[in-house]
Protein backbone atom coordinates (compact mmCIF):
# COMPACT_ATOMS: atom_id res chain seq x y z
CA UNK A 1 0.00 0.00 0.00
CA UNK A 2 2.84 2.37 0.77
CA UNK A 3 4.17 1.99 -2.78
CA UNK A 4 0.74 2.77 -4.17
CA UNK A 5 0.49 5.86 -1.97
CA UNK A 6 3.88 7.09 -3.18
CA UNK A 7 2.80 6.52 -6.77
CA UNK A 8 -0.43 8.45 -6.24
CA UNK A 9 1.52 11.36 -4.78
CA UNK A 10 3.74 11.45 -7.87
CA UNK A 11 1.02 10.56 -10.39
CA UNK A 12 0.56 14.17 -11.43
CA UNK A 13 4.22 14.30 -12.45
CA UNK A 14 3.92 11.15 -14.53
CA UNK A 15 0.79 12.44 -16.21
CA UNK A 16 2.39 15.80 -16.95
CA UNK A 17 5.43 14.21 -18.59
CA UNK A 18 3.24 11.81 -20.55
CA UNK A 19 1.00 14.65 -21.76
CA UNK A 20 4.05 16.74 -22.66
CA UNK A 21 5.53 14.05 -24.88
CA UNK A 22 2.21 13.12 -26.44
CA UNK A 23 1.88 16.73 -27.58
CA UNK A 24 5.51 17.07 -28.70
CA UNK A 25 5.50 13.71 -30.50
CA UNK A 26 2.25 14.59 -32.26
CA UNK A 27 3.79 17.90 -33.32
CA UNK A 28 6.86 16.12 -34.71
CA UNK A 29 4.72 13.57 -36.52
CA UNK A 30 2.64 16.30 -38.11
CA UNK A 31 5.80 18.08 -39.29
CA UNK A 32 7.95 15.18 -40.52
CA UNK A 33 5.02 13.14 -41.84
CA UNK A 34 4.37 15.49 -44.78
CA UNK A 35 8.12 15.87 -45.36
CA UNK A 36 8.59 12.11 -45.43
CA UNK A 37 5.57 11.67 -47.67
CA UNK A 38 6.80 14.33 -50.07
CA UNK A 39 10.26 12.77 -50.07
CA UNK A 40 8.91 9.30 -50.83
CA UNK A 41 6.69 10.61 -53.63
CA UNK A 42 9.63 12.58 -55.06
CA UNK A 43 11.76 9.43 -55.13
CA UNK A 44 8.96 7.48 -56.82
CA UNK A 45 8.71 10.26 -59.40
CA UNK A 46 12.48 10.26 -59.92
CA UNK A 47 12.63 6.51 -60.54
CA UNK A 48 9.60 6.59 -62.84
CA UNK A 49 10.95 9.58 -64.79
CA UNK A 50 14.34 7.92 -65.29
CA UNK A 51 12.58 4.78 -66.51
CA UNK A 52 10.63 6.84 -69.04
CA UNK A 53 13.71 8.82 -70.14
CA UNK A 54 16.78 6.52 -70.11
CA UNK A 55 19.01 9.30 -71.47
CA UNK A 56 18.97 10.92 -68.02
CA UNK A 57 21.60 8.36 -66.99
CA UNK A 58 24.19 10.23 -69.07
CA UNK A 59 23.77 13.26 -66.80
CA UNK A 60 24.74 11.32 -63.67
CA UNK A 61 28.31 12.75 -63.55
CA UNK A 62 26.91 16.28 -63.84
CA UNK A 63 24.42 15.59 -61.06
CA UNK A 64 27.29 14.33 -58.93
CA UNK A 65 29.23 17.53 -59.46
CA UNK A 66 26.22 19.56 -58.35
CA UNK A 67 25.74 17.40 -55.24
CA UNK A 68 29.39 17.73 -54.22
CA UNK A 69 29.29 21.48 -54.78
CA UNK A 70 26.18 21.86 -52.61
CA UNK A 71 27.71 19.93 -49.73
CA UNK A 72 31.10 21.58 -50.11
CA UNK A 73 29.41 24.98 -50.02
CA UNK A 74 26.70 24.51 -47.40
CA UNK A 75 27.65 21.50 -45.23
CA UNK A 76 31.39 20.80 -45.50
CA UNK A 77 31.62 19.16 -42.07
CA UNK A 78 28.54 16.94 -42.15
CA UNK A 79 28.76 15.51 -45.64
CA UNK A 80 25.26 14.02 -45.69
CA UNK A 81 26.25 10.81 -43.89
CA UNK A 82 23.82 8.74 -41.82
CA UNK A 83 26.50 8.73 -39.12
CA UNK A 84 25.58 12.37 -38.47
CA UNK A 85 22.27 11.35 -36.93
CA UNK A 86 23.96 8.80 -34.66
CA UNK A 87 26.32 11.46 -33.30
CA UNK A 88 23.42 13.87 -32.91
CA UNK A 89 21.43 11.44 -30.77
CA UNK A 90 24.39 10.26 -28.70
CA UNK A 91 25.91 13.68 -28.02
CA UNK A 92 22.66 15.67 -27.74
CA UNK A 93 23.64 17.90 -30.68
CA UNK A 94 20.76 18.71 -33.06
CA UNK A 95 21.62 18.72 -36.74
CA UNK A 96 21.52 21.99 -38.63
CA UNK A 97 18.31 22.77 -40.47
CA UNK A 98 20.11 22.90 -43.83
CA UNK A 99 20.71 19.15 -43.53
CA UNK A 100 17.09 18.49 -44.53
CA UNK A 101 16.93 20.28 -47.94
CA UNK A 102 20.43 19.11 -48.84
CA UNK A 103 19.70 15.42 -48.29
CA UNK A 104 16.27 15.76 -49.92
CA UNK A 105 17.57 17.30 -53.14
CA UNK A 106 20.76 15.24 -53.39
CA UNK A 107 19.01 11.88 -52.85
CA UNK A 108 16.28 12.66 -55.39
CA UNK A 109 18.99 13.71 -57.88
CA UNK A 110 20.91 10.48 -57.28
CA UNK A 111 17.81 8.40 -58.06
CA UNK A 112 16.69 10.58 -60.96
CA UNK A 113 19.97 10.20 -62.83
CA UNK A 114 20.58 6.51 -62.15
CA UNK A 115 22.69 6.17 -59.02
CA UNK A 116 22.09 3.08 -56.88
CA UNK A 117 21.03 4.09 -53.38
CA UNK A 118 18.22 3.84 -50.90
CA UNK A 119 16.21 6.30 -48.91
CA UNK A 120 16.36 5.39 -45.21
CA UNK A 121 19.57 7.30 -44.50
CA UNK A 122 18.04 10.37 -46.06
CA UNK A 123 14.82 9.81 -44.10
CA UNK A 124 16.69 9.64 -40.79
CA UNK A 125 18.62 12.82 -41.57
CA UNK A 126 15.53 14.58 -42.91
CA UNK A 127 13.34 13.82 -39.91
CA UNK A 128 16.09 14.11 -37.31
CA UNK A 129 17.36 17.51 -38.45
CA UNK A 130 13.92 19.11 -38.62
CA UNK A 131 12.69 17.72 -35.30
CA UNK A 132 15.94 18.56 -33.50
CA UNK A 133 15.74 22.15 -34.61
CA UNK A 134 12.08 22.20 -33.65
CA UNK A 135 13.16 21.23 -30.14
CA UNK A 136 15.62 24.10 -30.09
CA UNK A 137 12.97 26.52 -31.30
CA UNK A 138 10.78 25.42 -28.39
CA UNK A 139 13.74 26.01 -26.04
CA UNK A 140 13.81 22.42 -24.81
CA UNK A 141 16.72 21.02 -22.82
CA UNK A 142 19.44 19.08 -24.63
CA UNK A 143 18.07 15.74 -23.44
CA UNK A 144 14.63 16.66 -24.72
CA UNK A 145 16.10 17.81 -28.04
CA UNK A 146 17.73 14.39 -28.27
CA UNK A 147 14.35 12.73 -27.82
CA UNK A 148 12.81 15.10 -30.36
CA UNK A 149 15.49 14.03 -32.84
CA UNK A 150 14.61 10.38 -32.23
CA UNK A 151 10.92 11.16 -32.77
CA UNK A 152 11.79 12.76 -36.09
CA UNK A 153 13.85 9.74 -37.13
CA UNK A 154 10.99 7.37 -36.35
CA UNK A 155 8.36 9.59 -37.97
CA UNK A 156 10.23 10.07 -41.24
CA UNK A 157 11.33 6.42 -41.48
CA UNK A 158 7.74 5.31 -40.90
CA UNK A 159 6.33 7.82 -43.37
CA UNK A 160 8.56 6.55 -46.16
CA UNK A 161 8.43 2.79 -45.53
CA UNK A 162 4.99 2.52 -43.99
CA UNK A 163 6.26 0.46 -41.04
CA UNK A 164 5.64 2.40 -37.80
CA UNK A 165 6.54 -0.41 -35.40
CA UNK A 166 9.82 -1.25 -37.17
CA UNK A 167 10.66 2.46 -37.45
CA UNK A 168 10.11 2.95 -33.72
CA UNK A 169 12.15 -0.04 -32.58
CA UNK A 170 14.89 0.67 -35.13
CA UNK A 171 15.26 4.20 -33.75
CA UNK A 172 15.50 2.87 -30.19
CA UNK A 173 18.02 0.08 -30.80
CA UNK A 174 20.27 1.12 -33.70
CA UNK A 175 22.38 3.89 -32.16
CA UNK A 176 23.75 1.95 -29.18
CA UNK A 177 23.38 -1.79 -29.74
CA UNK A 178 22.41 -3.48 -26.49
CA UNK A 179 20.81 -0.45 -24.87
CA UNK A 180 17.33 0.79 -25.66
CA UNK A 181 16.02 4.07 -24.31
CA UNK A 182 12.52 2.94 -23.38
CA UNK A 183 11.57 6.48 -22.36
CA UNK A 184 11.55 7.20 -26.09
CA UNK A 185 9.13 4.36 -26.90
CA UNK A 186 5.85 6.27 -26.54
CA UNK A 187 6.99 9.52 -28.23
CA UNK A 188 8.66 7.71 -31.14
CA UNK A 189 5.68 5.43 -31.65
CA UNK A 190 3.22 8.33 -31.69
CA UNK A 191 5.39 10.20 -34.19
CA UNK A 192 5.75 7.08 -36.35
CA UNK A 193 2.02 6.37 -36.37
CA UNK A 194 1.19 9.93 -37.36
CA UNK A 195 3.96 9.93 -39.96
CA UNK A 196 2.66 6.87 -41.76
CA UNK A 197 -0.93 8.09 -41.49
CA UNK A 198 -0.09 11.42 -43.12
CA UNK A 199 2.08 9.94 -45.87
CA UNK A 200 -0.68 7.43 -46.62
CA UNK A 201 -3.16 10.27 -47.04
CA UNK A 202 -0.68 11.86 -49.45
CA UNK A 203 -0.81 8.75 -51.62
CA UNK A 204 2.44 7.02 -50.58
CA UNK A 205 1.77 3.29 -50.34
CA UNK A 206 3.49 1.32 -47.54
CA UNK A 207 5.93 -1.50 -48.26
CA UNK A 208 3.92 -4.73 -48.11
CA UNK A 209 4.12 -8.15 -49.74
CA UNK A 210 2.10 -11.35 -49.65
CA UNK A 211 4.19 -14.51 -49.48
CA UNK A 212 3.08 -17.02 -52.09
CA UNK A 213 4.89 -19.87 -50.32
CA UNK A 214 5.30 -20.78 -46.67
CA UNK A 215 7.07 -23.43 -44.60
CA UNK A 216 6.20 -24.96 -41.26
CA UNK A 217 8.74 -24.61 -38.42
CA UNK A 218 9.70 -28.29 -38.52
CA UNK A 219 13.17 -29.38 -37.33
CA UNK A 220 14.34 -29.80 -40.94
CA UNK A 221 13.17 -26.33 -41.91
CA UNK A 222 14.69 -24.81 -38.79
CA UNK A 223 18.09 -26.22 -39.79
CA UNK A 224 17.63 -24.86 -43.32
CA UNK A 225 16.76 -21.40 -42.01
CA UNK A 226 19.76 -21.45 -39.66
CA UNK A 227 22.07 -22.23 -42.59
CA UNK A 228 20.47 -19.47 -44.68
CA UNK A 229 20.82 -17.05 -41.76
CA UNK A 230 24.52 -17.92 -41.48
CA UNK A 231 25.04 -17.28 -45.19
CA UNK A 232 23.26 -13.94 -44.89
CA UNK A 233 25.46 -12.99 -41.94
CA UNK A 234 28.54 -13.62 -44.08
CA UNK A 235 26.99 -11.60 -46.90
CA UNK A 236 26.24 -8.72 -44.51
CA UNK A 237 29.91 -8.62 -43.45
CA UNK A 238 31.01 -8.51 -47.08
CA UNK A 239 28.49 -5.80 -47.96
CA UNK A 240 29.43 -3.60 -44.99
CA UNK A 241 33.15 -3.90 -45.73
CA UNK A 242 32.59 -3.20 -49.42
CA UNK A 243 30.75 0.01 -48.57
CA UNK A 244 33.55 1.09 -46.23
CA UNK A 245 36.46 0.17 -48.52
CA UNK A 246 35.11 1.72 -51.73
CA UNK A 247 35.35 5.38 -50.55
CA UNK A 248 38.98 4.75 -49.55
CA UNK A 249 39.78 3.42 -53.00
CA UNK A 250 38.07 6.39 -54.60
CA UNK A 251 40.13 8.79 -52.46
CA UNK A 252 43.31 6.92 -53.33
CA UNK A 253 42.83 7.11 -57.09
CA UNK A 254 40.82 10.36 -57.25
CA UNK A 255 41.93 12.72 -54.44
CA UNK A 256 39.86 15.58 -55.86
CA UNK A 257 36.24 15.27 -54.71
CA UNK A 258 34.83 16.63 -57.98
CA UNK A 259 36.89 14.25 -60.10
CA UNK A 260 35.90 11.45 -57.74
CA UNK A 261 32.15 11.88 -58.12
CA UNK A 262 32.42 12.39 -61.89
CA UNK A 263 34.46 9.20 -62.19
CA UNK A 264 31.84 7.35 -60.14
CA UNK A 265 29.10 8.56 -62.45
CA UNK A 266 31.07 7.42 -65.51
CA UNK A 267 31.62 3.98 -63.95
CA UNK A 268 27.90 3.57 -63.29
CA UNK A 269 27.09 4.55 -66.88
CA UNK A 270 29.70 2.14 -68.27
CA UNK A 271 28.49 -0.78 -66.15
CA UNK A 272 24.86 -0.11 -67.03
CA UNK A 273 25.64 -0.12 -70.74
CA UNK A 274 27.85 -3.19 -70.42
CA UNK A 275 25.08 -5.16 -68.71
CA UNK A 276 22.37 -3.84 -71.02
CA UNK A 277 19.87 -3.35 -68.17
CA UNK A 278 18.85 -0.62 -65.73
CA UNK A 279 17.81 -3.10 -63.03
CA UNK A 280 20.66 -1.99 -60.80
CA UNK A 281 20.07 1.76 -61.07
CA UNK A 282 17.91 3.59 -58.58
CA UNK A 283 16.07 1.65 -55.90
CA UNK A 284 15.29 -1.51 -57.86
CA UNK A 285 11.79 -2.01 -56.45
CA UNK A 286 10.68 -4.11 -59.43
CA UNK A 287 13.54 -6.57 -58.89
CA UNK A 288 12.66 -6.92 -55.20
CA UNK A 289 9.04 -7.68 -56.09
CA UNK A 290 10.14 -10.26 -58.67
CA UNK A 291 12.39 -11.95 -56.10
CA UNK A 292 9.54 -12.14 -53.57
CA UNK A 293 7.55 -13.82 -56.35
CA UNK A 294 10.33 -16.36 -56.79
CA UNK A 295 12.36 -15.00 -59.72
CA UNK A 296 15.90 -13.60 -59.54
CA UNK A 297 19.06 -13.55 -61.64
CA UNK A 298 21.67 -15.67 -59.80
CA UNK A 299 24.30 -12.92 -59.70
CA UNK A 300 21.94 -9.95 -59.20
CA UNK A 301 22.88 -9.55 -55.53
CA UNK A 302 26.56 -9.13 -56.40
CA UNK A 303 25.86 -6.50 -59.04
CA UNK A 304 23.57 -4.51 -56.74
CA UNK A 305 26.26 -4.41 -54.06
CA UNK A 306 28.79 -3.22 -56.66
CA UNK A 307 26.50 -0.52 -58.05
CA UNK A 308 25.63 0.73 -54.55
CA UNK A 309 29.25 0.82 -53.39
CA UNK A 310 30.33 2.70 -56.52
CA UNK A 311 27.46 5.19 -56.13
CA UNK A 312 27.74 6.02 -52.44
CA UNK A 313 31.53 5.74 -52.34
CA UNK A 314 31.85 8.37 -55.06
CA UNK A 315 29.83 10.94 -53.11
CA UNK A 316 26.26 10.47 -54.31
CA UNK A 317 23.60 10.46 -51.59
CA UNK A 318 20.92 8.15 -50.28
CA UNK A 319 20.65 5.24 -47.92
CA UNK A 320 21.72 1.63 -47.94
CA UNK A 321 18.63 -0.19 -46.69
CA UNK A 322 16.73 -0.51 -49.98
CA UNK A 323 19.89 -1.88 -51.68
CA UNK A 324 20.12 -4.28 -48.72
CA UNK A 325 16.53 -5.37 -49.38
CA UNK A 326 17.41 -5.88 -53.06
CA UNK A 327 20.59 -7.82 -52.24
CA UNK A 328 19.03 -9.97 -49.54
CA UNK A 329 15.90 -10.76 -51.55
CA UNK A 330 17.77 -11.79 -54.71
CA UNK A 331 20.37 -13.81 -52.77
CA UNK A 332 17.72 -15.56 -50.68
CA UNK A 333 15.63 -16.34 -53.76
CA UNK A 334 18.62 -18.10 -55.36
CA UNK A 335 20.03 -19.78 -52.23
CA UNK A 336 16.79 -21.05 -50.68
CA UNK A 337 15.99 -23.76 -53.28
CA UNK A 338 19.51 -25.16 -52.80
CA UNK A 339 18.63 -25.66 -49.13
CA UNK A 340 15.17 -27.08 -49.79
CA UNK A 341 13.18 -23.92 -49.04
CA UNK A 342 10.74 -22.17 -51.41
CA UNK A 343 12.44 -19.33 -53.34
CA UNK A 344 9.69 -16.88 -52.35
CA UNK A 345 10.24 -17.56 -48.65
CA UNK A 346 14.00 -17.44 -49.14
CA UNK A 347 13.73 -14.01 -50.74
CA UNK A 348 11.65 -12.70 -47.84
CA UNK A 349 13.99 -14.18 -45.24
CA UNK A 350 17.00 -12.81 -47.10
CA UNK A 351 15.53 -9.33 -47.30
CA UNK A 352 14.91 -9.12 -43.54
CA UNK A 353 17.89 -11.10 -42.19
CA UNK A 354 20.44 -9.21 -44.30
CA UNK A 355 18.97 -5.97 -42.99
CA UNK A 356 19.47 -7.35 -39.49
CA UNK A 357 23.07 -8.37 -40.10
CA UNK A 358 24.02 -5.03 -41.63
CA UNK A 359 22.28 -2.79 -39.09
CA UNK A 360 22.56 -4.98 -35.94
CA UNK A 361 18.91 -4.37 -35.12
CA UNK A 362 17.25 -7.78 -34.57
CA UNK A 363 14.07 -6.59 -32.87
CA UNK A 364 13.40 -3.97 -35.55
CA UNK A 365 14.05 -6.63 -38.20
CA UNK A 366 11.45 -8.95 -36.69
CA UNK A 367 8.98 -6.07 -36.52
CA UNK A 368 9.78 -5.29 -40.14
CA UNK A 369 8.99 -8.88 -41.13
CA UNK A 370 5.64 -8.71 -39.32
CA UNK A 371 4.62 -5.42 -40.92
CA UNK A 372 5.90 -6.10 -44.44
CA UNK A 373 4.85 -9.76 -44.70
CA UNK A 374 1.75 -9.69 -42.51
CA UNK A 375 3.05 -12.03 -39.82
CA UNK A 376 3.51 -15.02 -42.13
CA UNK A 377 6.21 -17.46 -40.93
CA UNK A 378 7.20 -15.01 -38.21
CA UNK A 379 9.05 -17.67 -36.19
CA UNK A 380 11.28 -18.45 -39.18
CA UNK A 381 11.98 -14.75 -39.71
CA UNK A 382 12.92 -14.40 -36.05
CA UNK A 383 15.28 -17.39 -36.26
CA UNK A 384 16.99 -16.10 -39.41
CA UNK A 385 17.43 -12.66 -37.81
CA UNK A 386 18.82 -14.12 -34.59
CA UNK A 387 21.43 -16.16 -36.48
CA UNK A 388 22.35 -13.26 -38.76
CA UNK A 389 22.71 -10.91 -35.79
CA UNK A 390 24.98 -13.22 -33.81
CA UNK A 391 27.23 -14.30 -36.70
CA UNK A 392 27.65 -10.85 -38.28
CA UNK A 393 30.03 -9.96 -35.44
CA UNK A 394 30.63 -6.22 -34.89
CA UNK A 395 30.52 -5.21 -38.54
CA UNK A 396 28.04 -2.45 -39.33
CA UNK A 397 26.87 -0.12 -42.05
CA UNK A 398 27.35 2.75 -39.64
CA UNK A 399 30.76 3.67 -38.27
CA UNK A 400 29.16 5.61 -35.42
CA UNK A 401 27.06 2.67 -34.26
CA UNK A 402 28.26 1.60 -30.80
CA UNK A 403 28.07 -1.87 -29.25
CA UNK A 404 27.52 -2.07 -25.49
CA UNK A 405 27.25 -5.83 -25.07
CA UNK A 406 28.82 -8.91 -26.60
CA UNK A 407 26.92 -10.87 -29.22
CA UNK A 408 28.30 -14.17 -27.95
CA UNK A 409 28.36 -13.95 -24.16
CA UNK A 410 26.64 -11.95 -21.43
CA UNK A 411 29.50 -9.50 -21.05
CA UNK A 412 30.17 -5.96 -22.16
CA UNK A 413 32.36 -4.82 -25.04
CA UNK A 414 34.65 -1.88 -25.48
CA UNK A 415 36.31 -0.29 -28.49
CA UNK A 416 40.10 -0.66 -28.57
CA UNK A 417 42.10 0.70 -31.52
CA UNK A 418 38.99 0.78 -33.69
CA UNK A 419 37.93 -2.79 -32.87
CA UNK A 420 35.28 -4.09 -30.48
CA UNK A 421 36.49 -6.58 -27.86
CA UNK A 422 34.84 -8.24 -24.89
CA UNK A 423 35.34 -7.15 -21.30
CA UNK A 424 34.25 -9.11 -18.25
CA UNK A 425 33.35 -5.87 -16.49
CA UNK A 426 29.96 -5.78 -18.16
CA UNK A 427 28.32 -4.43 -15.04
CA UNK A 428 30.58 -1.37 -15.20
CA UNK A 429 29.51 -0.37 -18.69
CA UNK A 430 28.11 3.14 -18.62
CA UNK A 431 26.01 5.06 -21.07
CA UNK A 432 26.80 8.45 -22.48
CA UNK A 433 25.28 10.24 -19.53
CA UNK A 434 27.66 8.49 -17.13
CA UNK A 435 24.93 6.37 -15.56
CA UNK A 436 25.57 2.71 -14.67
Amino acid sequence: MERIKRYLRSAAGYQAVCAKWLVLAALVGCVVGPLGGAFGLALNWANATRGAHPWLLYLLPVAGLVIVFLYHRFDPDGGGSTNQIFVSVREHKPLTLRTAPLIFVSTVATHLFGGSSGREGAALLLGGSVSGQLGRALRLENRDCRLMTMCGMAGAFSAIFGTPLAATIFTLEVVDVGSMQYAALLPCLVSALLGVFISGKMGLAPEAFVLQAEAAPTPDNLVRVIILGALLAALSIFFCELLHVTPKLYRKFFPNIYLRVAAGGVLIIALTKLLGTTDYNGAGAAVIEAAIDGEAVPYAFLLKMLFTALTLGAGFKGGEIVPIFFTGATFGCVAAPLLGLPPQLGAALGMVALFCGCTNSPLASICLAIEVFGGQCVSLFALACAVSYMLSSYFSLYREQHFLHSKLRIVGVQRVHGHWSETDAAHLTTNDDGEN
